[in-house]
């Protein structure tokens, strides 16, 4: 019995070793449920239970010729990479088959897809409506139920040519795709001088007004300085013509003082430093001339001032006499 027990236990490990696998990091471990084809978890799974698929993705490139209208031939090349789609893998097994390389066999199916869509969109139509941003847009919108019918993902669809098959078509067609480049960039350069000149013209024009603004107001300012200006020597003329003014009434009102007093003469100032020059030298005698300086300047000031004082000696006479 420990015999048979010991071949059992060595078969079973044996058995065990030859079934078990251990999934790589890159792969997906696919197994069939009743509800179709799932992931199987885990990093051990059974060989014959179950088929491991690199989620690795799959690229290739397709060159297509199709016949425009005219029958004039167009050779397109493609680069498409794919990778399996982890919600349609049903629809992948069911295209690629039970095998590790479902998704290449998936990708050889794409690849007739994508020949019909091609031929759809470059027959009847005129060779030089055909251009690679119309067909790149085509092949998307055809593309658009792919993952679900063939259980891939299309990561990238690019077209990486597209030209005619005749040598001097394409040559013609490359002319006359430069010379529309051309008219085209000399268009947007004479665009760009005229919005040069205009914006040149609307900066000079600006200038224009800035420097026309600046001069008014300079001359308004002038205009303004110069009635200051006027407003103050005015108010200088008036102010001098006051001055002078009062001055006149103020020696009117001290003639008229000495008019009605003329003792008060002897009190004026100029008096009192005659005398006082007078009492400081000996023997000195204090000597006023009334006579009228050379030239008869000031022969008015000179008489009243002469009658005044003569007044006042004449009062001081009578008062000495009483």
């Amino acid at each position: 019995m420990e015999i048979i027990l010991v071949i059992l236990v060595v078969l079973l490990v044996a058995g065990a070793a030859y079934e078990i696998r251990l999934r790589k990091p890159d792969q997906t471990v696919l197994h069939e449920t009743p509800q179709g084809i799932r992931v199987r978890p885990g990093r051990f799974y059974a060989r014959h239970f179950g088929i491991p698929m690199t989620r690795t993705t799959h690229s290739f490139t397709q060159t297509v010729e199709a016949s425009a209208r005219g029958n004039l031939d167009v050779r397109v090349k493609l680069a498409v990479t794919v990778a399996a789609s982890m919600e349609n893998l049903t629809a992948l097994v069911r295209i690629g088959g039970w095998s590790d390389d479902a998704t290449a066999r998936a990708a050889k199916e794409l690849e007739v897809l994508l020949l019909g869509f091609v031929k759809e969109f470059v027959e009847g139509r005129d060779i030089d409506a055909i251009s690679s941003e119309a067909l790149h847009a085509h092949l998307l919108q055809r593309g658009q139920g792919i993952a679900a019918n063939l259980g891939v993902d299309v990561i990238t669809l690019t077209v990486t040519s597209l030209e005619p098959v005749n040598a001097q078509i394409a040559d013609a067609l490359r002319q006359r795709e430069q010379a529309r480049i051309l008219e085209q960039a000399e268009a947007l350069q004479q665009q760009a001088r005229v919005a040069a000149s205009r914006t040149r013209l609307r900066a000079e024009e600006e200038i224009a007004a800035m420097e026309s603004s600046l001069e008014t107001k300079k001359h308004e300012l002038r205009e303004r300085r110069l009635a200051e200006e006027s407003k103050l020597n005015a108010a200088r003329a008036d102010h001098d013509l006051k001055l002078k003014k009062m001055q006149l009434e103020f020696e009117k009102e001290e003639m008229r003082v000495l008019r009605e007093s003329p003792e008060l003469l002897l009190l004026t100032p100029q008096a009192a430093r005659l005398a006082e020059a007078s009492q400081s030298l000996k023997n000195a005698r204090t000597v006023v001339s009334l006579a009228a300086p050379e030239g008869g300047q000031g022969t008015d000031v000179i008489g009243v001032f002469q009658n005044l004082l003569q007044g006042a000696v004449a009062a001081l006479k009578q008062k000495k006499e009483h």
